[in-house]
C-alpha cells in the first residue's frame, strides 16, 4: 500500500488533539473513525470538531459544501473494535504511560498486522508503545501541534524497533496527503519541541509564582520582544495546564533535572481543576 492508498483511518481519542486530527483526515478526503470512552464523549467530540469546521466556514478558509462533505465522512464509536478495518491509526489519548501500553495492546490485536500503530505522544518514548503493541517495525510518532488544523508541524519519531520503510510511509503520508511538514526525532521524552519548550514554560511559571511581575506582562513581553504569536502563560492555558504537567512528570523522569521539575504553583492549579482554555479558567480565564 501506498501513502495516497489509504482511505480509513482510526483515531483514539477525540479531546482538543484527538478532534483537530480527525479534521485533518476529513480534510483531506480520508474516511475517518474515531473511538471515545462513553457516548458523551463521543458526542462532544463530534461537536468540536463540527464547531471547527463552522468557524473555517464563517472565515472563508473552507468552502460550505466541503464542509459538509468533510463532516459526513466523520463517525464516532465507543468501542475500539470499530477500528479493526481501519488502514491506518493515530492515537491520540490522554497523556499517560498505562492507558497508551494498553490501548496499543489492543490495536496490536485487532488491526491487521500491515497496519501502521502512530501516537500522538508529545511526551512518551514511542518504543514503550512499540513494544507493547508486538509489531514494533510498524509502530511509530506522529505528534501534530495545536490546533492540528492550521499548524503545519508534523514531529515524527521512530523507536529503534521502526522500520525505516514505516517511516517513509508516514512521512510521505504526512507530506503528500496530509500537507504537512515533517521533522524527525530521535525517540527520548519530549521529543524536539516539548523537550525544549517545557523548561521555558516552567520558568515563566516560576516568574510569576515568584511575583517578580504580572502574568500579563511575562506575556507581553515574549510577543513583542521575542516575536511569538502568544506569551507562556496563555500558550500553557492553550495546552492544558494537566497536559503541561503531565509531559513535566514524564521528562522529569527521564531526565532528573531541575529545569523538569514542575512548579508548586501549576501542581496546585491542576489540583483545584484550573486546567486553561478546556475548563474555563487558568491563568486567565475563558
Amino acid at each position: 500500500m501506498h501513502p495516497e492508498d489509504i482511505r480509513r483511518v482510526g483515531v483514539v481519542g477525540c479531546g482538543l488533539m484527538g478532534s483537530g486530527i480527525v479534521e485533518v483526515l476529513a480534510r483531506a478526503g480520508l474516511q475517518v473513525t474515531f473511538v471515545e470512552g462513553s457516548d458523551e464523549l463521543v458526542e462532544r467530540g463530534r461537536g468540536t470538531v463540527e464547531r471547527s469546521v463552522r468557524k473555517a466556514v464563517d472565515r472563508g478558509k473552507l468552502d460550505p459544501a466541503e464542509a459538509e462533505g468533510l463532516l459526513t465522512r466523520v463517525r464516532g464509536a465507543t468501542d475500539i473494535q470499530a477500528l479493526a478495518g481501519t488502514d491506518l491509526v493515530i492515537e491520540a489519548a490522554t497523556e499517560e504511560v498505562d492507558a497508551k501500553l494498553e490501548i496499543f495492546r489492543t490495536l496490536g490485536r485487532i488491526t491487521r498486522p500491515e497496519v501502521i500503530l502512530a501516537s500522538n505522544t508529545s511526551s512518551i518514548p514511542i518504543v514503550q508503545l512499540a513494544v507493547a503493541s508486538e509489531r514494533p517495525e510498524n509502530v511509530i510518532g506522529m505528534h501534530f501541534f495545536n490546533p492540528p488544523p492550521v499548524m503545519k508541524l508534523l514531529e515524527l519519531t521512530p523507536a529503534q524497533t521502526t522500520s525505516p520503510q514505516t517511516f517513509e510511509f508516514v512521512r510521505a503520508f504526512g507530506t503528500e496527503v496530509l500537507g504537512k511538514t515533517c521533522v524527525r526525532s530521535s525517540d527520548q521524552a519530549g521529543f524536539i519541541v516539548n523537550r525544549l519548550l517545557t523548561p521555558y514554560l516552567f520558568d515563566a511559571i516560576r516568574l510569576y509564582e515568584a511575583g517578580f511581575t504580572s502574568k500579563e506582562d511575562i506575556d507581553t513581553a515574549i510577543v513583542l520582544g521575542l516575536g511569538h504569536p502568544m506569551g507562556p502563560l496563555t500558550l500553557a492555558d492553550l495546552i492544558g495546564l494537566d497536559t503541561v504537567l503531565a509531559i513535566g512528570e514524564v521528562l522529569h523522569r527521564a531526565f532528573p533535572q531541575d529545569k523538569y521539575e514542575a512548579p508548586a504553583l501549576l501542581r496546585q492549579m491542576v489540583t483545584d481543576g484550573k486546567l486553561g482554555r478546556k475548563s474555563g479558567e487558568g491563568f486567565y480565564p475563558y
